[in-house]
């Protein structure tokens, strides 16, 4: 099977089921491409076409399809934000690792302090992409909700700096260290706080980092990272110096393209099989926060289903211009 086919058929098997955007998706993603030039990005008519195909306000609808007009507008730029980053990170022009860390670190001030500050390392159109995306949260979310959320970025950007560090050293890692890494470099981290943004119900620390939950959570990053492992594998062949885990899988073992793109889908659907098996697990918490966990985990549940729907929406990816699939 081609990876195109292997990405169709784990759509296909995919046992979550999809969430459809809402309505007033089209309109976001129309003041996003108003926003961006606004905010002083160096956008010409061709960068500005590449970020419309990718449709960065559609995979936030995907993820919580129960956003007002106005939260969408906050969590697709906030979207925004890290596929500029990513970008900036993995391309060809790509930040040093001593650039990543300054990156990170404005970022860590400007969550933690607000948004008068000016950080070194965060400035221009970014930051102020950042300070635009933050302000609603940081007004409307509880000082624990937003030590939460700086954690999981911190985590992220930790991570993408230890990937650049590997990457400038030439060496690649083997499977097991490019899994939890991977863990990191996923943004999905970063996604689930994003739920109680929307819902408005933040859960308490002790039951967002039970165990359990903290294992579902895990889960759901590594099967939505290794499928987009999956469709950004020719790009990341020449990109990313062996940071994909069919790459990894390739290297290891010493198998064809073919083989460790098999190998890596069957590793994605056992950890399918476990994300169900430990979903059905979860205890009640209470009638005053099972509705808010569940919450929780249908956001977990939507980051998986959501990422494998838009990579057939966007143009971010070759598999977006295979001839189209049935289904949402």
């Amino acid at each position: 099977m081609t990876t195109g086919e292997i990405l169709r058929a784990l759509r296909a098997e995919c046992p979550i089921p999809p969430r459809l955007p809402p309505p007033h998706v089209d309109r976001v993603q129309d003041w996003l491409l108003d926003l961006l030039p606004e905010l002083g990005f160096p956008l010409d008519d061709a960068a500005l076409r590449r970020l419309s195909q990718g449709a960065f306000a559609r995979y936030a609808a995907r993820l919580y399809p129960a956003a007002t007009e106005a939260d969408l507008r906050v969590l697709a730029a906030m979207f925004t934000w890290f596929f500029l980053v990513d970008d900036a990170c993995d391309g060809p022009d790509r930040l040093t690792p001593e650039q990543i860390r300054a990156l990170r670190n404005g970022t860590l001030a400007l969550l933690h302090d607000g948004t008068r500050l000016r950080q070194a390392g965060l400035t221009g159109p970014l930051r102020r992409l950042l300070v635009l995306a933050w302000r609603e949260p940081r007004r409307r979310m509880p000082a624990r909700w937003r030590q939460r959320f700086a954690d999981a970025v911190a985590r992220h950007l930790d991570g993408t700096w230890q990937e650049a560090v590997t990457k400038e050293a030439g060496r690649r890692p083997s499977v097991d260290e490019y899994v939890e890494l991977r863990r990191s470099t996923s943004a999905a981290e970063v996604s689930y706080p994003l739920v109680e943004f929307v819902s408005g119900r933040p859960l308490p620390d002790p039951v967002y980092h039970h165990p359990l939950l903290r294992q579902i959570a895990r889960t759901g990053n590594d099967l939505l990272s290794w499928y987009n492992d999956l469709a950004s594998l020719k790009r990341d062949r020449v990109t990313s110096g062996g940071h994909n885990l069919v790459l990894a899988i390739e290297a290891e073992l010493g198998v064809a393209e073919a083989e460790a793109a098999e190998r890596a889908a069957e590793h994605w659907r056992e950890a399918m099989r476990r994300f169900v098996a430990l979903r059905a697990a979860v205890p009640s918490f209470g009638p005053a926060l099972d509705e808010t966990v569940a919450d929780h985990l249908d956001g977990i549940a939507n980051a998986v289903r959501g990422t494998i729907d838009w990579t057939f929406e966007s143009a971010r990816y070759p598999v977006s211009t295979s001839p189209p699939t049935s289904g949402p």
